[in-house]
């Protein structure tokens, strides 16, 4: 069975030799995962990381192998507090569901409270596989719960990305990949409209050689050096770079690379964090240890003063719970809802804006972006050169 794993390994650049190969299936065979490990029984998580400790040699391959994993296995991982797994079966894509406009309108959808108990009772009443249909956690139906077909307000389990944007909660785990800060393509003009923001202020003593100025002077006193000195210059800007990663950015990387590699030349105070979608109590500089070196946001909030500029960077586009819902976050259950977390953020930071990738034309028919930007109080800008010149105007004033 793993032979065919191994090979989609191969298929997708990672250097998986055959000898990592034969360790991993000794493991196995030595009950290092399933039914006689410490643990007991077979759950895809414990299967994910040996896989990974056995034939992955370097963390920079760990977002390859997270999608060739996730495209042979369709694997789910639990984010809130269940704990009975979901057997791949139920999971497997053979169709995806299209309908008409007129068919989405007459699915009806549930409230939060409503979806969140029905889901614990299919886990509870739930014995096999479901393909189509309305009521059970499967494939290609209408039901709330499931992969490939279609629901107004759902939860999507074990699909590889987004397909209609209407999920509430999502029940797959990806490790997202960093965003390149040494993208140079296009960043030019990028660059030209962040200098708007940039102040340079002479301060200090003389110590700056001023070499066009000396090269004048000597030549004018007829070749005797003639050494002029200014004061060095500092820039005074400080940014804090917020950035939304995964999920529906995906569609953005490049654009935000760009502009994250121009920030990055253009601002010498700099910090930045990462966030998926939405706020909440902590963030994180790294996207391959983000569970493991996290960073507080109160922790943030404190550490920097109100002389840094507080940019966001994201599509903000995800199911308004996640903004308003304690809860509703897709990842784990925050006790806090998003919205009290940005709050937090704009009154520490007066001095703020949010730069959205998405097209401007598509905000009016996103429930989360016009939330976002009422929060924002409206310091919204597309990700364009006019954009970005007036959000650097706004934080400049």
């Amino acid at each position: 069975m793993l032979i065919d794993f191994f090979y989609t390994l191969r298929s997708a650049k990672l250097p998986v030799s055959v000898k990592e190969y034969l360790t991993l299936l000794e493991a196995l065979k030595e009950g290092v995962v399933g039914p006689m490990s410490e643990e007991g029984g077979y759950r895809i998580d414990d299967f994910y990381y040996l896989s990974r400790t056995a034939l992955v040699k370097d963390e920079k391959h760990y977002d390859k192998f997270d999608r060739a994993f996730a495209a042979y296995f369709k694997g789910v991982e639990m984010v809130a507090d269940f704990t009975k797994d979901i057997p791949l079966e139920w999971l497997r894509k053979n169709l995806e569901l299209e309908l008409s406009p007129e068919e989405k309108a007459a699915i009806e959808k549930m409230g939060w409270d409503e979806l969140m108990e029905t889901l614990k009772k299919r886990f509870e009443e739930q014995k096999e596989r479901h393909e189509g249909g309305n009521k059970w956690i499967g494939t290609g139906g209408t039901s709330p719960f499931g992969a490939n077909g279609f629901n107004p307000q759902g939860i999507r389990i074990g699909q590889e990305k987004s397909r209609n944007k209407s999920a509430v909660k999502v029940w797959d785990q990806r490790a997202y990949k960093d965003y390149d800060d040494s993208q140079e393509l296009g960043t030019r003009n990028i660059k030209v409209a962040l200098r708007r923001l940039r102040k340079f202020a002479r301060e200090g003593l003389e110590e700056e050689l001023d070499l066009p100025d000396t090269i004048r002077s000597t030549a004018a006193n007829a070749g005797w050096l003639d050494i002029k000195m200014v004061p060095e210059r500092h820039n005074n800007v400080k940014v804090l770079l917020l950035m939304d990663v995964g999920g529906t950015m995906d569609e953005h990387i490049q654009r935000v690379e760009e502009l994250f590699s121009a920030t990055k030349s253009e601002f010498k105070h700099l910090e930045f964090y990462y966030f998926h979608n939405c706020v909440y109590d902590f963030m994180w500089k790294n996207n391959r240890r983000r569970f493991s070196e996290k960073f507080p946001t109160l922790d943030i909030i404190r550490k920097y003063n109100k002389d840094y500029k507080l940019i966001f960077v994201g599509d903000a586009t995800m199911s308004p719970y996640e903004i308003l819902q304690p809860g509703g976050s897709v990842e784990y259950n925050n006790e806090e809802a998003g919205a009290e977390w940005l709050q937090r953020l704009t009154n520490a930071f007066p001095k703020f804006a949010w730069i959205n990738p998405e097209p401007q034309g598509v905000w009016q028919y996103r429930q989360s972006i016009s939330v976002i930007q009422q929060l924002m109080n409206q310091r919204m800008y597309p990700l364009t050169i006019r954009g970005l010149e007036e959000a650097m105007r706004l934080l400049s004033k």
